[in-house]
């Protein structure tokens, strides 16, 4: 008997405890984007400048390391914590009666991405923060952000066939909002690679692209999507699509407007590091934003046996 086997016959967690799982993982997996924005933004990427260690002779922080140290060595311990979350998750859903395998497996896709995540950060300092693997270090925690969203959404809904909750062209729409949402991302790491903050005091290798113009191109990039979202919103109040739907769509304006407008005065500002940290975490929250739009144009109904409405009514609050 396994031990996850072993724990889920001795325990079985609430449906509310399996959502609250679910949510540590995702909100943890923003944070650990942002608290690596801060290791960046604060010139502390090489504060622990080998990995697995942070010495050649000290697999801790050291005082001789100062500031800078400290920072990355607490961004490196914050991931301990994300592996703790994202083990929660994993032992909830597999302990829930009945026991789901498509919960579990999005679990363990979260785990193997965090250790492919780890390693790649790794590979970073010891190629001496690399524009190129910092960007891809970006993007899988992106990847991240997506699974964990997609594990918190499943959590409330059965295992059946999803089922169209609006017409096709609506949804083929959303499909549209993801691509250029995950360009406008991908454009963002360039403006980051070529940008002024290299992530370490020294002279660090950049980008070969001239930052304005990546900047520009990461702007069309935005319009695009915020003229997607748009045509969203006033799509789904046409076909007349659930309310919740209607209401994602109404987030996604408010979080995409908010972004809008701290890129904006931080490329005027010459991008100063506090508004850089905000439109970080406003790309997570853009990215979550759009994956809730597109995850709410279909159902999964839960099985009576499985979620009982009667006994969680903070089902209908989501």
């Amino acid at each position: 008997m396994t031990p996850l086997a072993y724990i889920a016959n001795r325990w079985t967690p609430a449906p509310r405890i399996v959502r609250q799982a679910a949510l540590a993982a995702l909100v943890m997996s923003v944070l650990i984007v942002v608290t690596g924005g801060a290791v960046r933004l604060t010139g502390s990427g090489l504060g622990c400048d080998t990995w697995p260690k942070c010495t050649d002779d000290s697999l801790i922080v050291t005082q001789a390391q100062g500031f800078h140290g400290a920072i990355e060595f607490g961004n490196r311990m914050l991931t301990y914590v994300l592996c703790a979350a994202v083990g929660w998750c994993i032992v909830a859903a597999r302990a829930a009666k009945p026991w789901r395998r498509s919960l579990t497996k999005l679990g363990w896709l979260q785990f193997f991405i965090v250790m492919g995540n780890a390693v790649l950060g790794g590979i970073t300092v010891l190629t001496g923060l690399n524009p190129y693997s910092v960007a891809g270090h970006f993007l899988l925690a992106t990847s991240l952000i997506t699974v964990t969203t997609v594990t918190w959404q499943r959590t409330r809904e059965g295992d059946s066939a999803p089922r169209p909750r609006v017409p096709g062209p609506v949804r083929k729409l959303s499909w549209a909002l993801i691509a250029t949402t995950l360009v406008l991302i991908a454009a963002g790491t360039v403006v980051t690679g070529s940008g002024p903050h290299a992530g370490d005091r020294s002279e660090i290798k950049r980008m070969p692209f001239d930052w304005a113009a990546t900047a520009h191109v990461h702007a069309v990039s935005a319009w695009v999507v915020c003229a997607l979202a748009v045509a969203m919103w006033l799509v789904l109040r046409v076909v007349d699509a659930p309310d919740d739907t209607r209401a994602r769509a109404r987030d996604l304006l408010i979080v995409l407007i908010a972004q809008g407008g701290i890129g904006y005065v931080q490329y005027f500002t010459h991008v100063p590091e506090a508004l850089v940290a905000a439109h970080m975490l406003g790309s997570c929250l853009v990215w979550i934003a759009v994956l809730r739009v597109a995850l709410s144009l279909r159902e999964r109904p839960a099985a009576q046996a499985e979620i009982p409405a009667q006994a969680d009514p903070q089902l209908s609050a989501v």
